[in-house]
């Protein structure tokens, strides 16, 4: 090559390991600045002080070992070489490699070590728990070592030896390479084919491999406890492996260890030749495959499977155990329930602890409502779902339905989406909005108790009284944010405020500057600089809206906020705001996992954690296999000035006792920290409860014989409204009081099935008792009548009357959208409740509910499609007295309007002319929404409901025995419905 060729390559690779170490330069060093901005700078210390340790340590183990057997094997090589073809064609390459060999070896050894210690340091995390880790206070059942060794110690320790097995590979590999180039090892001419030092330099090598192999024999009879028992179908060692594979591991480790010691005397010291420990090597891999994997074929084969049910009982029963230690199940509380009463108790119409507490508003579906109601302005978003807490709202908790006014980038104009209005004046949203879940009012809206500042904008449905109040109700930290959505504020003139902040009473704009200790200082020209090329932005320098009181907002979703400060955690899927002291706080469930819990199951967290609202609205978890977790932790992140806090939730995890020491021991604040206005809303995980609910499915069998026949073996059904689309039923939150419990609790509820089968087997639910999570099962009967999910939402809309009904609310304007179908315990039976919601097609339409699904028993026989709860309560009840003085209940589902074609009698007189003026009604109802008038269709209700009214009067006059009625209502539009008033809403 060139002299101008080689300054050119030159010059290539000096810009590009320039630029490479600018990146990671400025990379590292805004990072720096952003964790202390958080306060959490032990944090990123901590982690990047282990990456360079184990970089440099195993970067230059791996360098030393291959690098010195490369030297030591030039070192050994022959003075005389015999002449040959052979050593004439090597000759040309050492007059190549002779002259820089040193340079040679050291280039070859850097990039081995590089590679190495690139590997090595991604394993921060196991060096962190190896060192910091303790005991679990349990021991494993077969060795009777803490299952602390298993979680801390043994994956370092598999590592370490595969490092090993690595560093001796790469050393013989190169070894036999400069040994056969320099002589040391021949394929041609008379005489040994190797010398006496190269052969003693490379049997040693592979008597290392050999002892390695021993050492990892060692360590596989403790990794047995961890892998996959076929016979059991379970985690964990079974019959074979413990009685078989266990003694064969033993043995094998002492062969090896012979072997090892063979390889060295016979190759050098009593034969000198490769005879022997080539042998020995062959016997070794015979007696591997003989003992190590015959014989415990054999043993299973022959022994297990004959009689698999009473041989793998005790591993069973081992992996059953540690299953419900390792996932918190081990308290479950399992009670019968008999569900034998099929009849609606009149206690239906009486109740005070679960009827006003059903949840109506499904937070997926109303979500449109509340862009919809109170959005406000185009760039506002809440998002595809909303969350469920629980607030004291007049002496009397109840469950809320509640959103973040978040400001949507995605939703800018053209005009507002410059690099300007984006980052330095549309920065924020503005508000909490909530509303009880049980209640719906003016057509199906939600009931807000805390809307847009006070404001009145929906003065006739809403009470507008901050009843809920956020004495900072500014959001600069939300879901809606992605990593490119940074914000830069601070006061760009003293004689104005820049950042577009809402809009006034007066139909005019209000700004503002923020004002809050969160946000990285980019007042300098360094600082400036630094981020303009990290962000590849030359704003940054050049516009006046970055001045010397700017800020930088960025990492403001406050999952990856959380994230970034404990990379260590399992982040729930679905964070969730809460007004605690006066400000908005995104409250975010943290867990701590390991997946060397010895005999556990092992399950994909994202697999199991999937089902319906899985990316719309909830986080995607990555695939991670766990058979350990813990809701370890409580984060909260500040919704104005991005405060981030980890509280410790379990004060017995051994996991996060190990973190917090790795990080200085204060990096997660006590449990006694929390505030208790905090506490009270913290709700069980969802994706936690998910894992636990999957596995109880198998898991609250506890007999072994019982769960090998798998014969009580439940599943989670899939969706009601569409249950062939493969997806599960999400688990719902309620503030509602099952048998058992002594009051309401705000938990976390999902039903299950048998495994085949469609009908009810138990409902689990997960809450907090006195600050602990309780899980609860209430199981029905083997043979129970009550259906599940599925059946009864098929029973409900497949009755002819509801079907009726049903296809009224539907039309070529309207779709009908079901909402979350409750299954509630009550009265030694089952209650099922399904809001109805009707989407008009129109433009900017939101859904509403319109109607109530309910069903008591066996989801057949008593079913009503209600106006709102409280009606569908009474139906039940009367259904339910009728039956029970031996009467002949009234047809599920109500009666069909009159005049729709169905087999009744005739009507005539008075009650045929009020029949017509339904009809007429209707048709004029269908026709307004068609016309998009919403003043004659609004007029168009009102004419309904009288013509209603009268029809049932003339109808109660004509005879006691005619039928009743329906409340029909059409197809709805955002101004109007048939829905009780404000001052009696629905569900009240």
């Amino acid at each position: 090559m060139s002299r101008r060729g080689r300054v050119t390559i030159g010059v290539l690779v000096g810009v590009f390991v320039l630029f490479t170490l600018l990146g990671w330069g400025v990379q590292a060093w805004t990072d720096w600045l952003w964790f202390d901005e958080v306060r959490y700078t032990q944090v990123f210390t901590g982690v990047l002080a282990t990456r360079l340790l184990l970089f440099l340590v195993v970067g230059l183990a791996m360098a030393l070992v291959v690098g010195g057997n490369l030297w030591l094997a030039h070192r050994l090589r022959p003075k005389l070489r015999p002449h040959s073809l052979e050593q004439a064609t090597l000759e040309r390459y050492r007059m190549v490699l002779g002259p820089r060999l040193g340079l040679w070896i050291s280039l070859v050894a850097l990039v081995v070590g590089l590679f190495a210690g690139l590997s090595a340091q991604s394993r921060w995390n196991q060096w962190l728990l190896f060192r910091n880790g303790g005991d679990f206070g349990v021991k494993d059942p077969e060795f009777g070592v803490d299952v602390g060794f298993y979680v801390f110690q043994l994956p370092f320790w598999r590592y370490v030896l595969g490092v090993g097995f690595t560093a001796v590979v790469l050393a013989l590999l190169g070894a036999l390479a400069v040994h056969y180039i320099f002589g040391g090892v021949r394929l041609q001419g008379v005489g040994d084919r190797m010398t006496n030092a190269a052969r003693a330099h490379l049997s040693t090598l592979v008597a290392v491999f050999v002892l390695l192999k021993a050492v990892a024999y060692v360590l596989d009879r403790r990794s047995m406890l961890l892998e996959y028992n076929e016979g059991a179908k379970l985690y964990g060692a079974g019959y074979a492996d413990i009685n078989a594979l266990l003694p064969a591991k033993e043995i094998l480790a002492y062969i090896s260890v012979v072997v090892a010691i063979a390889i060295i005397v016979f190759s050098n010291a009593v034969m000198r030749n490769l005879v022997w420990p080539g042998i020995s090597l062959a016997l070794l891999g015979v007696s591997a495959v003989a003992i190590g994997g015959i014989y415990p074929w054999a043993v299973q084969t022959f022994e297990v499977k004959p009689s698999a049910k009473d041989k793998e009982a005790p591993y069973i029963e081992r992996s059953i155990d540690a299953t419900r230690a390792a996932f918190g199940l081990a308290d479950t509380k399992i009670q019968p329930y008999a569900a034998s009463n099929l009849v609606p108790p009149a206690s239906l119409g009486t109740d005070a602890s679960v009827v006003p507490n059903v949840r109506l508003l499904d937070p997926q579906l109303v979500s449109e409502t509340y862009t919809q109601l109170q959005q406000v302005r185009g760039f506002y978003d809440f998002g595809p779902k909303l969350d469920i807490d629980r607030y004291a709202v007049g002496g009397k908790t109840s469950d809320y339905v509640v959103g973040v006014r978040e400001v949507n980038y995605g939703e800018l104009t053209d005009q507002q989406n410059t690099w300007i209005n984006r980052h330095t004046v549309y920065t924020h949203g503005y508000g909490l909005v909530a509303a009880p879940a049980n209640q719906v009012v003016c057509g199906g809206q939600p009931y807000f108790v805390s809307g847009f500042l006070g404001e009145k904008t929906q003065e006739a449905c809403s009470a507008q009284t901050e009843q809920i109040p956020a004495t900072q109700p500014r959001i600069y930290y939300g879901e809606r944010m992605e990593p490119e959505d940074y914000a830069i504020v601070g006061q760009a003139n003293p004689e104005r405020n820049a950042e577009f902040d809402r809009p006034t009473q007066t139909g005019g704009e209000q700004y503002y500057t923020y004002t809050g200790e969160g946000g990285v200082e980019i007042g300098s020209f360094s600082r400036r600089l630094l981020y303009a090329i990290k962000e590849q932005e030359s704003n940054f320098l050049l516009s006046e809206a970055v001045n010397e009181n700017s800020k930088l907002l960025y990492v403001r979703n406050p999952r990856d906020r959380v994230e970034k400060v404990a990379p260590f955690l399992t982040l729930d899927g679905d964070p969730y705001p809460a007004v605690v002291g006066g400000r908005v706080q995104w409250i975010v469930d943290g867990y701590t996992t390991a997946a060397t819990y010895p005999y556990a199951e092992r399950v994909n967290l994202q697999s199991e954690t999937t089902d319906e609202l899985t990316g719309r609205g909830t986080f995607q978890l990555a695939r991670e296999n766990v058979n350990y977790i813990r809701n370890s932790v409580k984060a909260t992140v500040d919704a104005y000035d991005g405060t981030v806090r980890l509280y410790e939730f379990d004060q017995t995890d051994p996991v996060l006792k190990a973190w917090n020491k790795a990080f200085g021991g204060d990096l997660v604040l006590p449990n006694d920290k929390i505030p208790a206005e905090l506490r009270e809303h913290f709700r069980y995980p969802a994706d936690l409860f998910k894992v636990q609910r999957n596995l109880l499915t198998k898991f609250h069998v506890t007999d072994p014989g019982d769960f090998y026949s798998a014969q009580d073996f439940w599943q989670v059904p899939n969706v009601p409204d569409n249950p062939d689309g493969g997806q599960k039923q999400p688990p719902y939150y309620l503030w509602t009081q099952f048998p058992g419990q002594t009051a309401p609790r705000f938990q976390l509820t999902s039903a299950v099935t048998p495994n085949g089968r469609q009908n009810l087997a138990a409902l689990i639910s997960g809450s907090y008792v006195d600050g602990k999570p309780q899980l609860e099962v209430l199981e029905l009967p083997d043979q129970t009548r009550i259906s599940g999910p599925v059946q009864v939402h098929q029973q409900m809309t497949n009755n002819a009357n509801i079907r009726q009904q049903l296809n009224l609310l539907s039309s070529n304007q309207a779709q009908v959208q079901y909402g979350n179908l409750l299954s509630l315990p009550f009265g030694d039976g089952m209650l099922y409740v399904e809001p109805v919601y009707v989407k008009s097609n129109q433009q900017d339409a939101y859904p509403l509910l319109q109607k109530v699904l309910l069903s008591y028993g066996d989801g057949g026989s008593y079913v009503v499609l209600a106006n709102n709860l409280t009606d569908g309560i009474k139906q039940l009840v009367e259904q339910g007295k009728q039956a029970a003085e031996g009467g002949t209940p009234p047809p599920t589902g109500g009666t069909p309007p009159p005049g729709d074609g169905s087999n009744a009698p005739p009507l005539t007189g008075e009650l045929a002319e009020a029949a017509a003026k339904v009809q007429s009604a209707i048709a004029e109802v269908k026709a307004a929404q068609t016309s998009g008038d919403f003043e004659r269709y609004g007029r168009a209700l009102k004419a309904l409901d009288e013509a209603m009214t009268a029809f049932q009067q003339a109808q109660q006059a004509a005879s006691p025995a005619a039928p009743a009625a329906p409340s029909a209502s059409p197809s709805a539009s955002p101004s109007g419905g048939s829905a009780p008033s404000p001052s009696a809403p629905a569900g009240g």
